[in-house]
């Protein structure tokens, strides 16, 4: 099993090959300040963020760098898709579609104390892993339109997806680790056989 916390040096590699092509920066921006920035009087966000090392000014944004400030490396999206030109994938249950990364504006690929990003990982995991079809829930399905474009700039192979509707509770909420959902070895506990837990596995059904 592949432990990302194990190739760092893998996913700095991208990002050296993503700065060589001019296509990183530094926004130094916190979390708050950023959406204080870019929200409507209403608090919801106007734009996806793009170019946000330019809303600081070359003074500020100098002297939070010389004191070490925490920052996000993003990808200036823009210029990355005048790089790659119009892309695709397919998804198996919803055929082929047109890749849409700048829906996210200049995604986030690491941080000064974080080495990597999920997209970023999970994309080179997939890629050095010889994966060809990727399943996974369909709250993910927009992410791959930023997977596709990273895989066109660092010249990685296209696998198949299949996006699969999810395991929910009684109030809709989707099953997940973080919001304590009883895990398999939970229900197993329980006394659920291997049949009870597959008859469970229905996409987008009601548990209790």
């Amino acid at each position: 099993m592949r432990r990302q916390s194990e190739h760092f040096a893998d996913y700095q590699a991208a990002l050296d090959r993503l700065g060589e092509m001019g296509l990183l920066y530094r926004c130094y921006l916190s979390r708050r300040e950023l959406n204080e920035t870019l929200s409507a009087p209403h608090g919801a966000p106007e734009t996806a963020p793009t170019d946000t090392d330019r809303l600081l000014s070359d003074e500020e944004r100098a002297k939070r760098e010389e004191e070490g400030a925490s920052f996000a490396l993003r990808l200036r999206m823009a210029r990355a898709m005048e790089r790659t030109g119009p892309l695709t994938w397919h998804d198996r249950g919803k055929g082929a579609q047109q890749a849409r990364p700048e829906i996210f504006g200049d995604v986030v690929l690491a941080r000064r104390d974080i080495p990597t990003s999920y997209h970023l990982s999970v994309t080179l995991d997939d890629a050095l892993q010889g994966v060809t079809l990727v399943t996974r829930g369909e709250d993910l399905f927009e992410a791959t339109h930023i997977h596709r474009l990273l895989q066109a700039l660092l010249g990685l192979p296209v696998p198949d997806y299949q996006h699969h509707g999810l395991l929910r509770d009684m109030t809709g909420k989707r099953l997940a680790k973080r919001h304590q959902s009883a895990a398999i070895r939970d229900l197993r506990a329980e006394g659920l056989t291997p049949e009870e837990v597959r008859g469970m596995a229905v996409p987008d059904r009601f548990v209790e």
